[in-house]
């Protein structure tokens, strides 16, 4: 297919292209705002929530995870509303959807009312890390997707951190946790206005038959016929090949491997335990000897550190490479719990070396895990299923994020009880260990592959790691 001659007349404009690539991705990132933010607010909420309604530890525990459980419907059923709605539109009625919701836990009169306003608060978090990831991979140029997609979970940590500061300003106030979730309604409209101007995916509008707007679309992502052309022939020869999209496809022998990669990923993510640290290391090292204070202190580290690390991994991450990146870092993540469960062998009170050590150990790991599989899980699941079920795929990756999560959220207490910190810390570390071995057997490289290329490849029986 030929490139629209208005557009040749037009010339090179690859510059203006990019700047206009980077907004659309900065602004769609806005999702994972939403994401760290709400993750991140509840556990300053929990406390005054729980003095409003003088909750029991059971009302204390759905209202932390009926978002958990929201987010797993959310990415599910959000992939037939974007393949049939679009992209865009899909992410315009989560960001509606989530600022509903915040108000709803913010003028909550009860228990019951907050719970279920915080699951629906769930199913648009659940929907924008299932359409996000896809909407920008679906934009992006192949030699830099991986650090745009990667934008995501960059934008969840800021996320995260802006919701410790929240939380601690407004802490102490009467009911205070009402404006702490109204707050969260603030990134929701800047995601539902900035959307109204970006346009919608060239590949979702091409496989619905609207190739004369794709064109004009892609031309303004691209900035040169000659890119816009050789992505049209590539985008249409696959569509061709493409049967109907829906679940039944993904049970094909052929998406296999695709599914393997993708789900594995997302499970071994919230499975090797970045939440167990984000979540509760205050309450581990407060239990282990260490002091409120301290233990406080060392979850801000976290936070900033993890911040950087997804930094510093999107800038690499399309010059490294996905699984480069996570063969190199995740065995030092898996030493690093080794080496914080050794620390607490001893029940002599944290000091000196050992306090160096831990800080040093704990702060590795999230620079290792967080740099390695945190960065890739949203990346990898957007890039590796065929554009007729990518929605539908990446919305049951979604959803195992989700869902593993809840899961580690649900045990972690019970593992330190059972287990002791230093037991707990070398199982997560065993986990790391596996997902090594994981992505050494099973996912191949996909930085500088097109999404056409990554298909015809699953399609020809070549999708596997070249060792």
């Amino acid at each position: 297919m030929s490139c629209v001659p208005e557009f040749e007349a037009l010339g090179d404009r690859r510059s203006a292209a990019a700047r206009y690539v980077r907004m659309a991705a900065a602004v769609a990132a806005a999702g994972g705002l939403l994401f760290g933010y709400d993750t991140g607010i509840i556990a300053s909420a929990l406390i005054f929530v729980t003095q409003s309604f003088s909750l029991t530890t059971g009302g204390q525990e759905w209202v932390a995870a009926a978002l958990n459980i929201g987010a797993i419907f959310g990415a599910v059923l959000s992939g037939p509303v974007s393949d049939r709605f679009g992209r865009r539109p899909a992410v315009m009625m989560a960001a509606g959807v989530f600022i509903l919701a915040s108000f709803g836990c913010g003028l909550a009169p009860g228990v019951g009312t907050l719970i279920f306003a915080r699951l629906w608060l769930g199913v648009a978090i659940g929907a924008t890390t299932q359409i996000v990831p896809v909407y920008v991979a679906e934009l992006a140029p192949a030699e830099r997707r991986g650090g745009l997609v990667s934008l995501f979970q960059l934008v969840f940590s800021l996320g995260l951190l802006s919701a410790f500061f929240v939380g601690y300003e407004l802490s102490g106030m009467r009911e205070c946790w009402r404006p702490m979730f109204m707050l969260g309604a603030v990134p929701a409209v800047f995601l539902g206005v900035g959307m109204m101007f970006l346009p919608e995916s060239p590949r979702w509008l091409l496989h619905n038959g609207q190739e004369k707007r794709a064109v004009a679309i892609l031309y303004r992502l691209r900035g040169h016929c000659d890119a816009v052309r050789r992505e049209l022939d590539d985008v249409l020869a696959v569509d061709r090949a493409e049967a109907g999209g829906d679940w039944r496809e993904l049970g094909q022998g052929w998406m296999r491997p695709a599914l393997v990669v993708a789900l594995g990923i997302a499970a071994l993510s919230q499975l090797s335990g970045p939440n167990v640290i984000v979540y509760y290391a205050p309450i581990i090292l407060s239990q282990a000897g260490l002091g409120h204070s301290a233990a406080l202190l060392t979850s801000v580290s976290v936070g900033v550190t993890s911040t950087v690390t997804t930094a510093m991994g999107i800038l690499l991450i399309d010059r490294v490479g996905r699984r480069r990146m996570m063969l190199v870092m995740l065995p030092f993540a898996a030493l690093s719990l080794f080496v914080l469960g050794a620390i607490f062998l001893s029940s002599a009170p944290i000091a000196g070396v050992r306090m160096v050590l831990m800080t040093a150990s704990l702060l590795g790991y999230i620079f290792f895990n967080f740099g390695s599989l945190s960065v890739a899980v949203w990346l990898v699941g957007s890039e590796v299923f065929p554009l007729a079920v990518r929605s539908r795929a990446m919305g049951l990756a979604s959803a195992t994020v989700w869902l593993a999560d809840t899961i580690v959220s649900l045990v972690t207490l019970s593992l330190v009880n059972a287990l002791g910190a230093t037991g707990t810390f070398w199982l997560f570390g065993a986990v790391n260990v596996v997902s090594f071995l994981f992505v050494w057997r099973y996912v191949p490289e996909t930085a500088g592959s097109s999404l056409e290329e990554i298909e015809t490849s699953l399609r020809e029986g070549t999708f596997r790691p070249v060792r």
